[in-house]
């Protein structure tokens, strides 16, 4: 072999690794995008009418689950599992309460993104809120009372709790306030602002969803009976409040930036003293727990938490007469029953479920008892032992992408891969975006391997000697 073959040589070799290189990180690619390609195509649990979605199990009484955020629904299952209404016709379906004396019938509060409608929405877009009945047999559908709100972000009314026949409290998560209505009259007879008590120093930055009110509740009997219970979310604090005196201080449960006790919680339920309380069972949703808390000697003191391996951002928790818990686990995609020894007795699928109320079984967590009367031991997600069926496993049940994607979660701060996944696709979790930064990452990296083999390439032909005939 004489010297001018050797740069031939070297060239082949390594053109050869190249190759080889450009294959795994073209491989890499296409994994990561049939993964997401495969996700796509199911399209999450997203559904466009009643016949495309899927029956629940049965149990022994019928449910309606509320989704918000990328897609809107009301759902309503009988007890043996077959769904008997659903309605997609607003933007978002929030809380969602039985109304008492009228069997399947149905009031939440929702929430529609007006882009066109004037003069109500004089300045697009805008938020329109109503207040809505829905008889779940018939499907008809009337609206108790709505209001037009000029703005569309955080403009949005998570709850309403009816007191009498004419009135409803409100979340006003829009202007930070609580208010009481005739809904026959439109009058607004009492309101509670949260800035005459919280400095706007705290929670988000002012004026941009500063408090984010997101659950209001009328508390009918006990010692609190006549009280208004409200969650402040951003605060991270759960309030009572007095029609006359306003705020009782004596009675927060939290403190903002207290991440141990809450962090930004949904839906507290109170439980009074018939029950075992005075207790607040809620989700604590940056936490990805379920934590009831119950009052002795003055204080709120924490007496029950379950979690599993899978829960992620819950939204709702109702304590049922027979002493489970019903779960709406959001970016878990699912709605669950709990037992008492903590295992999952019931689960269906949702998309983004804000809600689930089981009818016949009182408002929420009225007719439930508390964690401590009941003798409830707390679970946490190594004990639960991945009992909630675990996450997705990406194409073909691959295992390190299921790893790749629990390491984005723990990596990326709950608040921020919440904030992901509230606003991409339905279909798209941890496995999903592990996939999308690994196709990232191989892409970089082979886009910075080519200029370098290019700027290296460049670089011998330089240095290299000119052999001539006779050398």
């Amino acid at each position: 072999m004489n010297a001018e073959s050797l740069p031939s040589i070297d060239r082949v070799r390594s053109e050869i690794t190249r190759n080889r290189l450009r294959a795994a990180f073209a491989v890499l690619i296409l994994l990561s995008a049939a993964v997401v390609a495969s996700a796509a195509a199911s399209g999450g649990l997203s559904t466009a009418s009643k016949a495309d979605v899927p029956d629940a199990p049965p149990t022994e009484n019928h449910t309606v689950v509320t989704e918000s955020g990328r897609a809107g629904t009301i759902t309503a299952y009988a007890p043996d599992g077959e769904v008997i209404y659903y309605n997609n016709t607003r933007t978002k379906y929030f809380d969602v309460d039985p109304v008492e004396g009228q069997p399947l019938t149905v009031e939440y509060a929702a929430t529609d993104t007006i882009h066109t409608e004037k003069p109500y929405c004089g300045s697009p877009p805008c938020t329109r809120n109503v207040i809505e009945r829905a008889n779940l047999t018939t499907g008809e559908v009337e609206v108790l009372y709505k209001r037009y709100d000029p703005n569309e972000l955080a403009a949005e009314w998570h709850d309403a709790d009816r007191i009498n026949e004419t009135h409803f409290v409100v979340a006003d998560m829009v202007h930070d306030q609580v208010f009481i209505v005739d809904t026959e009259t439109e009058v607004v007879d009492w309101l509670w602002d949260a800035q005459s008590d919280f400095p706007l120093e705290g929670g988000h930055e002012w004026p941009r969803d500063w408090a984010h009110i997101n659950d209001v509740e009328y508390i009918e009997n006990g010692q609190m009976e006549g009280r208004i219970m409200v969650s402040l979310r951003n605060q991270d604090q759960v309030v009572f409040l007095d029609q006359q005196e306003g705020l009782l201080e004596d009675w927060t449960l939290g403190s903002e930036n207290e991440y141990d006790t809450l962090n930004e919680q949904h839906n507290p339920d109170y439980i009074p003293e018939s029950q075992g309380g005075p207790a607040i069972l809620v989700a604590d949703s940056e936490n990805a727990q379920i934590k009831e808390f119950q009052r002795e000697d003055g204080e709120w003191n924490q007496t029950w938490v379950w979690e599993d391996d899978r829960i992620q951002w819950p939204r709702d928790a109702d304590r049922l007469p027979n002493g489970n818990t019903l779960i709406a686990d959001t970016h878990g995609n699912r709605v669950m029953e709990v037992n008492e020894s903590g295992a999952i007795v019931w689960q269906v699928g949702s998309s983004l479920p804000y809600e689930a109320e089981r009818l016949e079984t009182g408002d929420e967590s009225t007719n439930g008892s508390s964690a401590a009367s009941l003798g409830l031991e707390s679970r946490t997600a190594a004990e639960t032992g991945g009992d909630g069926g675990g996450g997705s496993d990406g194409l073909f049940g691959f295992e390190p992408l299921e790893f790749l994607g629990d390491l984005v979660e723990t990596i990326l701060p709950h608040r921020i891969y919440n904030g992901l996944l509230f606003v991409s696709p339905v279909w798209m979790g941890s496995s999903e975006f592990a996939a999308v930064g690994i196709a990232l990452l191989a892409g970089l990296v082979w886009a910075g391997s080519e200029i370098r083999w290019q700027l290296h390439d460049a670089g011998v032909r330089l240095r290299l000697p000119v052999y001539r005939q006779g050398d």
